[in-house]
């Protein structure tokens, strides 16, 4: 039964949930001013990333402006809604962070829930000490020796990639929406060399590996709403239960890997790419019942790892092919000079193309560096303390489990290090022009320990398909080539809002 005073209970109860919500939505707020660091005023609950957070702004956005407004620092606070993060934009105390006192940041700082999200239980984002027994057991698959030997086998995805480009030529007069292309030439390559799987992504629109993979990296409601409980408190996501990737993505990429190790053993094949050591690292950490809890991995990890790798080495290739096919394009000069390396290099080689032909073209190499210095796979590089540091000749002291954000995009585009950065200029990546800047202000593949354990592959890969593309067409801008590019919002990478266009034009 109501009293006569119900409604003061009630406005007394919704006074007592407003506050505590007040609360608890500005309770970290008062970090950056007592420890003295330049900040930005927050607003509750959404901190800074109000327009983040609402798809107004891209990250890139965000973090270029935090970094300009405090360029005259070496760090600034900013708050990802809640969650206060330390923006690093010093190069000396970047590359400490990375390399020097790697062992004081040794882990990315994502929240995952691996159970609900096992595929994410990978290289990328697992901590010590687990992170340094499968980086060991990996890296063998990525040297200079199995570089040459996987040589033939991304060649001849090279030659599908030409025969495709010619049957999309055929199809749609000269126009190439180039990432769509180089997406399924890049599913291929790492398809065939890091698992042995002959994918045929190029001549085949339905592919599973290719239309699985898409869906990895495209914006979707789920994923908008799993970022945003991140940002707002972690412990949501334990209620709301979203998933990183779609439940049927996990399961087809389990069975194909699974499949693929399966069909190995049975038939004693033996091959040195990376399902080799992946099945290595399952005897040696799965099977293996001698092992210390803290060394042991399981099934489900080997398989995360196999993911990973796939995931990671067909965007990141297809996406900076693309932006270089863009930039030349543009720069018309350049393309020449590339193409001109190439023929007089391969003329040298008697016609040859091979691993030893393509670490000779230097020039090539300076175009995709200022590729992935204007367009880096990464806007940010995530680190957080793994116990508390001191900043050398510095009064800050970050604390233990404190995250950390180097604004890579911004670095990049910054005319300190890289005068008129959006102009694509290949000499500033000429041997006396990297001397002339500090460490810590080209990250593309990270640095340190935990930098991208495929770098090396990527190149060639890279450099390969130029080789193929560059002797055989020109490359132009079309009435759909969009300039400058816009980006989606919806996205942690860097994806063209409407593709990327070009004109192919056939050398006679």
């Amino acid at each position: 039964m109501f009293t006569d005073n119900w409604w003061i209970n009630i406005i007394t109860a919704c006074t007592i949930i407003v506050t505590i919500a007040y609360y608890f939505s500005v309770s970290t707020f008062k970090k950056w001013e007592k420890l003295s660091v330049p900040y930005i005023k927050p607003i509750p609950l959404f901190g800074n990333f109000l327009n983040v957070a609402k798809g107004k702004e891209h990250h890139l956005e965000f973090y270029n402006k935090i970094y300009h407004e405090f360029s005259s620092h070496k760090y600034a606070g900013v708050y990802q809604m809640r969650t206060p993060l330390l923006v690093i934009m010093d190069p000396g105390i970047i590359n400490d962070v990375l390399i020097k006192n790697f062992s004081s940041f040794p882990h990315r700082g994502f929240y995952v829930d691996f159970k609900e999200n096992p595929l994410s239980n990978n290289l990328f984002h697992i901590e010590n000490p687990q992170w340094k027994i499968m980086r060991n057991k990996l890296t063998p698959a990525f040297t200079s020796g199995k570089l040459k030997v996987m040589y033939d086998e991304i060649k001849e995805c090279g030659d599908e990639l030409m025969k495709n480009i010619d049957i999309v030529l055929m199809k749609n007069g000269n126009e190439i929406e180039v990432r769509d292309i180089m997406g399924k030439y890049s599913t291929d390559v790492i398809g065939t060399c890091a698992f042995g799987l002959k994918l045929n992504s190029i001549n085949d629109d339905e592919s599973p590996f290719r239309k699985h993979g898409k869906t990895i990296f495209l914006p979707s409601l789920s994923l908008a709403l799993r970022e945003l409980c991140v940002l707002i408190s972690p412990i949501l996501l334990k209620v709301v239960k979203v998933k990183n990737v779609q439940k049927e993505v996990t399961e087809f990429f389990q069975a194909a890997f699974k499949e693929t190790m399966t069909y190995r053993l049975e038939n004693n094949i033996v091959r040195n790419d990376l399902v080799y050591y992946l099945m290595q690292a399952r005897n040696d950490l799965v099977l293996n019942t001698d092992l210390p809890k803290h060394k042991q991995f399981s099934e489900i990890q080997i398989v995360a790892n196999a993911f990973i790798m796939f995931a990671a080495g067909f965007e990141t290739v297809s996406s900076t092919i693309s932006y270089c096919l863009y930039e030349l394009a543009l720069n018309k000069s350049i393309q020449d000079r590339v193409r001109e390396e190439i023929q007089l290099k391969m003329s040298k080689n008697y016609g040859q193309v091979n691993h030893e032909f393509l670490m000779e073209l230097h020039y090539l190499d300076m175009v995709l560096a200022e590729t992935l210095r204007k367009y880096p796979p990464l806007i940010t590089l995530p680190r957080k303390a793994s116990q508390n540091y001191q900043l050398l000749n510095d009064s800050l002291i970050i604390e233990k489990g404190q995250k950390i954000i180097i604004p890579i995009y911004a670095i990049h585009h910054d005319s300190k290090y890289y005068p008129e950065p959006e102009k694509f200029i290949p000499e500033r990546f000429s041997a006396e022009e990297k001397a002339k800047r500090p460490n810590g202000t080209y990250l593309p593949f990270g640095d340190g320990p935990r930098n991208c354990i495929g770098k090396r592959f990527a190149e060639t890969e890279m450099k390969l398909a130029f080789v193929e593309m560059l002797t055989k067409f020109e490359v132009f801008p079309c009435e759909k080539t969009e300039i400058p590019l816009k980006y989606s919002n919806n996205t942690f990478i860097l994806a063209p809002k409407n593709g990327i266009w070009l004109i192919f034009k056939r050398i006679n």
